[in-house]
């Protein structure tokens, strides 16, 4: 049992502003208890904003004179090839839910301001598309989320071929301050597929059956489907313990829905010199290797779950061990999107 906080209204769950618990609506499915985050526990938006000072600072990426950062050979075996490459975007495009009710995947990606959710998007239609573009916009702030909305990507096949089954679905960054923080609620109500797209979110606003375009009975292809997290792994070492408190929670919550959660790790060219010279040594890398084992102490997951990813920025270019890795990292996430399918059934004959 939480002990409960007089005078606060710490009822519920927010990355932002708390909603109190006579604010929270129920959704189809038993709501969960409330969670008590005060602030004398944790504050992320404070937090991040902090983190994001530091950053700013940081320009080159981290390297110690000296000391070995690369080993001889991969912790992870990749090919770095263009047969690789094709076989992953032949996996990727051909890809259908095995449930025969549904027949595109949602995969949400969920995240702090600025890890990287909006980049990956358009990182990953990028090597479909053959070239460097910018699907889902993506801000410059360093404190608050550009995207504001549940916008829906799906990923379009190369020219000529039909899109994907795969749509990852983008949604405001956790931590985005007191006036625009995502609360738990609402990321339930968008796992469960009450949240119609396009709405905006606003923390004194919940979802509830009064939103306009509220999913009332949605159903199995209006779910979320698979949750990846997504985490800077500029910002690991810094973190507040209490944001690894905050995501265990979240887990617990998302795992109760039946739904499978990984990990992308971002911005790994930045805290590895070997990596950010050539993507390809990012499974040489101890720098990487140390920062996913932090991820996996954050979030309460196995590494096995954690993938490295590395986002498409200034480039305008592709890189080959660039498409790989990113593609790896789709693939990734679909093996565990078929694991949702398969505890759901009915499949196909």
């Amino acid at each position: 049992m939480e002990k409960k906080s007089e005078d606060k209204r710490s009822a519920g769950f927010s990355f932002g502003l708390p909603i109190s618990s006579s604010s929270f609506v129920p959704v189809s499915n038993p709501s969960p208890p409330a969670l008590t985050l005060t602030s004398s526990s944790f504050t992320i938006s404070s937090q991040l904003q902090n983190d994001s000072t530091k950053e700013k600072k940081k320009e080159k990426p981290l390297g110690i004179p000296g000391f070995q950062s690369k080993l001889d050979s991969q912790w992870r075996d990749v090919q770095w090839t263009e047969e690789q490459k094709k076989s992953l975007m032949k996996a990727v495009s051909s890809y259908r839910p095995s449930c025969k009710d549904v027949y595109q995947a949602r995969v949400l990606l969920l995240g702090p301001v600025r890890s990287g959710k909006s980049s990956f998007i358009s990182s990953v239609q990028s090597v479909f598309n053959g070239r460097v573009t910018n699907r889902a916009m993506v801000g410059s702030s360093f404190n608050t989320s550009f995207t504001k909305k549940l916008q829906s990507f799906n990923i379009r096949g190369q020219k000529g071929e039909e899109n994907t089954g795969l749509v990852l679905c983008d949604i405001m960054g956790l931590g985005d301050g007191e006036t625009t923080g995502l609360t738990l609620h609402d990321i339930l109500s968008v796992i469960k597929g009450h949240v119609p797209e396009g709405h905006k979110f606003s923390p004194d606003q919940p979802v509830g059956t009064e939103t306009a375009g509220y999913v009332k009975t949605p159903s199995l292809r209006d779910r979320i489907h698979c949750v990846a997290f997504m985490v800077d792994a500029l910002k690991i070492s810094s973190c507040h313990k209490g944001f690894g408190s905050t995501f265990k929670q979240l887990r617990e919550f998302i795992s109760e829905l039946g739904v499978h959660q990984v990990a992308l790790l971002t911005h790994v060219d930045q805290i590895c010199p070997e990596t950010a010279k050539d993507v390809s040594n990012v499974y040489k890398s101890l720098s990487v290797r140390e920062t996913m084992n932090k991820a996996g102490a954050l979030l309460g997951m196995s590494t096995s779950y954690i993938v490295p990813v590395k986002n498409y920025a200034s480039e305008l270019d592709l890189d080959l061990n660039t498409d790989v890795l990113l593609l790896s990292a789709v693939d990734h996430i679909l093996q565990y999107v078929d694991m949702f399918f398969q505890d759901c059934g009915p499949r196909h004959t």
